[in-house]
């Protein structure tokens, strides 16, 4: 990104608090139908394969394949209530928060209290390893030792990162409580909170409905979830001419506005995933509920001016943003780093 472009931006949102201030009130009315709608679609399905498991584990799998985005839709609800936007109740938010946090096996204080430090560190290369997909510079990959660099480069595939790399962040990870500095350290018991409730939910239900089919069913879904999870993780983030800095030189405004993406999906598919598409708008504000966001969005042409939009096709492009280079301000593949360190080391010879 140029100069000129970095000083445009702040001169275009230097309002942008006036700009976005009204979308940024509840509704209770609309929080209720996204909760209702959540909840009843994701209930039918998960009742349905129960169902039809004794008859056909195959369709069963197949509605778990839809019934990951309404999980999806569940852990949007979550994030919400740990912005403290969902609703205006802070009580309410905890209530529901922790809720969904039973359907999707994530910790819901300590998840929203490392979600808040990404905010607040969005763009910044040091801190890109907590609460969003871990990206090296390219100086950074060129000091690592050879099992740093594999585990990197296996980290960032797309065959281990979509499949069962989503599947390892939603029932492993976040069953540990990893982030143990004085800023996580009020939410860290969450954890073993959580995940005690977790086990006793999981073996009730498992006793009146059957082991097997439970945890059959659940795992399913929990793998789907963790699948759309994490590409949605990632395409937030992961584009080549994304905005990222080292904290000295970071600015907020910038970051989300040019470091988030405007993942523009047909509505349908925007629904499924919680409008978690208009990134660059939850960023500058994630106190603007999801329901909200279209809206925010619609209303001010100055987001379409300066976002990094990218559509479905595009987006798949973007498993070869593997490593940020400081000096071209851009995201690069491991083939391109490749291919400049051989014609380096020819032009030596």
């Amino acid at each position: 990104m140029t100069q000129e472009t970095y000083n445009e931006v702040l001169s275009d949102f230097k309002n942008w608090h006036s700009m976005i201030k009204k979308y940024q009130v509840p509704s209770y009315k609309k929080a209720i139908v996204q909760v209702v709608n959540s909840f009843t679609f994701y209930i039918a399905l998960w009742v349905l394969q129960f169902y039809l498991f004794d008859f056909s584990v195959f369709f069963t799998i197949l509605i778990g394949m839809f019934n990951g985005f309404l999980l999806g839709r569940i852990f949007i609800i979550q994030h919400d209530c740990g912005h403290r936007s969902f609703t205006s109740s802070s009580l309410f938010n905890n209530i529901l928060g922790s809720i969904c946090s039973v359907c999707t096996i994530i910790p819901y204080k300590y998840w929203a209290k490392s979600h808040d430090f990404h905010h607040a560190h969005n763009a910044q290369i040091e801190y890109s390893d907590i609460g969003d997909i871990d990206c090296k510079s390219v100086k950074e990959y060129a000091a690592m030792s050879k099992p740093q660099r594999i585990w990197y480069r296996v980290y960032r595939n797309p065959f281990y990162l979509f499949t069962i790399g989503g599947f390892i962040y939603v029932v492993i990870y976040n069953r540990l409580a990893l982030l143990n500095t004085d800023y996580f350290k009020k939410v860290r018991s969450n954890v073993t909170i959580s995940n005690v409730a977790f086990v006793a939910i999981y073996a009730l239900l498992g006793y009146f409905i059957g082991a097997k089919k439970f945890l059959v069913v659940q795992f399913v879904n929990l793998f789907f979830f963790g699948t759309y999870a994490l590409w949605f993780f990632y395409i937030q983030h992961q584009y080549e001419t994304i905005y990222k800095s080292g904290k000295n030189n970071w600015n907020y405004v910038v970051a989300a506005i040019k470091g988030s993406t405007f993942y523009n999906l047909p509505s349908a598919l925007h629904w499924l995933t919680g409008n978690i598409g208009y990134h660059h708008i939850h960023h500058l504000s994630p106190t603007i509920p999801f329901y909200n966001l279209p809206k925010c969005h619609r209303e001010n042409p100055l987001f379409e001016k300066h976002v990094n939009q990218i559509t479905l096709m595009q987006s798949f492009k973007t498993v070869f943003a593997n490593l940020w280079d400081e000096d071209q301000q851009r995201m690069i593949s491991f083939g391109e780093y490749s291919r400049r360190k051989k014609a380096l080391k020819g032009n030596l010879q």
